[in-house]
């Protein structure tokens, strides 16, 4: 997604909000404390996972579930955030992440120099379609989110994304009772340089992980076949892949405030047959050190 417009204008107290340390009110990050390079992950405890395989930790935040370790690996600095679950989450933490390097704290107003940051989420997903294999790696090159955070800002999709959910809304049938969709791209230097050899696809980024991922319980279905349908969609080669819950909202706001945005899934489930891999935190860690080999050595 792109901005019509980014604010050039100091803001006030209770816009950009500062703790009595200085950091920024959610993830208690100070200026200089976030590196260009960054990997989000939605589990707190997944990120001592990846910052004890850097060479050094530097800094320590914490707070409710946004836990932040900044350090170094293979010669360059990293930082490893989580972001906790769902997409008004991601709302706070692009926004939080962005103000710690394109705002001037001491003055609430933008920089004049802008930092774009590489932004990779690492995370954990079902995919929709019968030939991608749990344990396998899904990179979202598009993603279409069921919940309605982007629509609070003036942004506005790219013609291509456009197109595509044109497409999927007539394919599919989108009407009511579901949400109004909006779509996303993944950046294509990333797509190339970190997720070259995994299945790359649209992913459905739910506002649920139980109903609107089509899982039943006790509760009844609106639409039992959700899973079956989605799989049908196809438009110029594009397939859904996958479902998650993250990725779109980092897509479209992270896109606007001009980041480089990538997500990668590790493929725990495979919703169409109904299957769950046997150790899934093997196959975290396996994608783990792959986006932290092909991150840090990324020019």
């Amino acid at each position: 997604m792109k901005a019509k417009s980014l604010n050039t204008k100091p803001v006030g107290e209770a816009e950009l909000i500062l703790n009595e340390h200085g950091g920024i009110y959610h993830l208690g990050i100070e200026p200089g404390e976030v590196a260009s390079k960054i990997i989000v992950v939605g589990d707190p405890d997944r990120v001592e996972t990846i910052s004890m395989r850097f060479d050094a930790v530097e800094t320590k935040r914490r707070a409710r579930e946004f836990a932040v370790h900044t350090g170094r690996l293979n010669g360059q600095k990293i930082t490893v955030l989580s972001t906790g679950i769902g997409v008004d989450n991601i709302d706070i933490v692009l926004n939080e992440l962005d103000a710690a390097v394109n705002m001037d704290f001491a003055s609430r107003s933008p920089k004049k120099e802008l930092q774009a940051l590489e932004i990779i989420r690492v995370g954990t997903s079902g995919a929709l379609r019968p030939d991608i294999e749990i344990g396998s790696f899904v990179a979202s090159k598009y993603a279409f989110g069921m919940d309605s955070v982007p629509f609070h800002y003036d942004l506005e999709m790219e013609e291509d994304v456009k197109e595509l959910i044109a497409a999927f809304s007539e394919q599919m049938s989108w009407v009511a009772p579901y949400p109004a969709l909006y779509g996303a791209k993944g950046n294509p230097e990333l797509l190339k340089n970190i997720a070259h050899d995994m299945t790359q696809g649209i992913t459905l980024t739910a506002n649920g992980f139980y109903g609107p991922q089509g899982r039943n319980l006790r509760l009844p279905l609106r639409n039992p076949s959700i899973i079956r349908d989605l799989n049908t969609f196809e438009h110029k080669g594009e397939q859904m892949s996958n479902f998650e819950m993250e990725c779109a909202g980092l897509y479209a706001l992270g896109g606007a405030l001009g980041h480089k945005m990538l997500t990668c899934c590790a493929i725990l489930a495979n919703r169409y047959q109904n299957r769950f891999v046997d150790k899934p935190q093997v196959v975290v860690n396996r994608l783990i050190d792959v986006v932290l080999e092909r991150l840090t050595h990324s020019m």
